[in-house]
């Protein structure tokens, strides 16, 4: 049996055993093991926890062969979306089998049919909100950047398939990307946590200088020498960066990288369009002997900023074989050799060198002195709060800053909208809005709140479930914490650890009223906007997305 193949086997025994709530619950074992392989395809490839992914999934009757679909944010007027289907082999386990053709030819017609806002398809009511949420945004003018991961625990497709993504691609352009995703690529991700000791060949002369302990090498190296790094080590590169490869077909600046790459007339002044790469490590050597052209030994080599530019470099040249882009290209790179105790100053150079462009920030914010506040105040109130990422645990005590964020936004400072379509700003620009005097009492509430309005919209107790509910969840916890708070005499800015118990109380016992409430509000919110006359689902996701309804809802 194929390793890798056998390791992606043991995560998928895990999570049927250790998760069977993130299954569907009436399938039978093949289909448990199909779902828990699509799950942990979605949860590696969008480095997100399982409990986020099983979210994602879709599959079910009537899922227009979409085993798990993302939607991202918009930014520069355009979207990322995601979607996964998974061909799990439970007959054969060696890893030997290709993706199904048909497969393949469904996932092009997906694409066809979803993206098309005027075209008509039955869905299940999993699927159909998030379809519906995609096509709105079309309608609003906003462009969708399609990556169609397709997965499997075998080979990739044959000869035929590629013939049909061809033709889509003809129809579609870089707007939509199929790519193959397997046990493979699922270890490779995994494994990146290790150490990687490389040999790098500069060009031309560099600068080297020692001080306060550290030392910088600064210089240019051939785009070839990037992609043969990254073809041999991958994401293993990339452990420390915190920027996600958005894709070569889902980023404007990627794209530019790319165009000029295989442009002759530009190829050859890469260097002067590109802000290079900065690398940090262990420790680095080289001959001194030499004035130019060194060979530079690497130990454990981190790229910390431009991992954008190297995986748009490796995908581009292994596009154009035999020199026939990046010739004569060079990048910019600097090499930081770091001591082990300043491992708190490669985090500032990360943030430094990452935030002239929107990116997640929350793992750079968590130091702060904000965040350790409310780390040692939710803990004397008996909670754990997870200020980094890749901080594990789980349980209804345990709080992370990203689910405080959208909470306090969407509750306390009253911006549900943003709350739900602006996630990527919560750790930038909207970090002091809602962190800013902010309290572990109040973080705490506003989390119970939203969570209980989210497992409703998860697991509704309702038979005729209003339409509305798919996009309402912040909506629905804003007017809660209002009318709690009213009910209890009480402004935002009084919570405390003092009167905490007791409103937090105070919700648990009457949560059913007030969600009803909050119901009946939307509902008449909705009625002022629209009146009587039916509204669709690509309505309903405007509306909710724009904020519409604030201010019928008096905000």
């Amino acid at each position: 049996m194929n390793i890798n193949a056998g390791i992606v086997i043991q995560r998928v025994t895990g999570i049927i055993e250790n998760n069977p709530e993130y299954l569907p619950a009436d399938s039978d074992i093949n289909k448990k093991k199909s779902s828990a392989f699509v799950l942990l395809c979605i949860s590696t490839c969008l480095d997100i926890p399982l409990k986020e992914a099983a979210e994602l999934l879709t599959e079910g009757g009537n899922d227009a062969g979409v085993d798990g679909l993302h939607i991202g944010e918009v930014e520069d007027g355009e979207f990322p979306v995601t979607i996964f289907q998974g061909k799990y082999k439970v007959s054969n386990l060696k890893g030997g089998s290709n993706f199904p053709e048909n497969g393949v030819e469904k996932a092009v017609n997906t694409v066809q049919v979803l993206f098309n806002p005027y075209r008509k398809v039955s869905l299940n009511k999993k699927i159909a909100p998030m379809i519906e949420e995609i096509r709105s945004l079309i309608r609003d003018g906003y462009i969708p950047n399609v990556r169609v991961i397709l997965c499997n625990n075998g080979l990739k497709w044959k000869e035929q398939a590629d013939n049909w993504i061809n033709e889509a691609k003809k129809e579609y352009g870089d707007r939509v990307d199929f790519i193959h995703f397997n046990h493979d690529s699922i270890v490779n991700i995994l494994q990146s946590s290790k150490k990687v000791d490389v040999t790098l060949m500069m060009n031309g002369k560099a600068i080297a200088e020692d001080m306060n302990y550290m030392r910088v090498l600064v210089g240019r190296v051939s785009v070839e020498e990037i992609q043969r790094l990254f073809n041999e080590y991958g994401d293993k590169l990339l452990e420390r960066n915190i920027r996600r490869y958005l894709g070569l077909h889902s980023n404007r600046v990627n794209t530019a990288i790319h165009e000029t790459l295989i442009n002759t007339d530009k190829s050859d002044k890469f260097y002067f369009y590109n802000n290079g790469i900065t690398v940090v490590c262990d420790k680095f050597d080289y001959n001194a002997f030499q004035t130019s052209d060194y060979k530079v030994q690497i130990k454990n080599m981190q790229v910390i900023n431009g991992g954008q530019t190297c995986r748009t470099i490796q995908e581009t040249l292994n596009q154009y074989p035999s020199g026939r882009a990046g010739e004569s290209a060079y990048v910019m790179i600097r090499i930081y050799q770091l001591p082990e105790m300043h491992r708190d100053f490669v985090q500032d150079i990360t943030y430094s060198t990452n935030s002239q462009n929107p990116v997640d920030l929350r793992d750079l914010h968590s130091n702060d002195e904000i965040q350790k506040s409310l780390e040692i105040g939710m803990s004397d109130l008996g909670y754990v709060y997870k200020r980094q990422r890749e901080e594990g645990g789980s349980g209804s005590n345990v709080i992370t800053s990203s689910i405080v964020a959208e909470s306090v936004l969407a509750i306390w400072r009253e911006k549900p909208n943003q709350a739900k379509f602006r996630r990527k700003e919560h750790f930038g620009k909207l970090y002091q809005d809602i962190f800013k005097d902010l309290s572990a009492s109040q973080a705490i509430l506003a989390v119970l709140i939203f969570r209980a309005v989210e497992n409703r919209r998860k697991r509704p107790v309702d038979e005729n479930v209003p339409e509305f509910i798919p996009y309402a969840s912040h909506y629905i916890s804003m007017l809660i914490g209002r009318n709690l708070l009213k009910d209890n005499n009480t402004e935002e800015s009084e919570l405390s650890h003092r009167n905490f118990k007791s409103i937090a109380s105070a919700f648990e016992s009457d949560q059913e009223r007030y969600y009803r409430e909050a119901l009946d509000s939307i509902s008449t919110a909705l009625r002022e906007c629209y009146g009587e006359r039916p509204v669709s689902l690509q309505q309903l996701s405007a509306t909710f997305r724009r904020g519409d309804l604030l201010e019928m809802l008096g905000v």
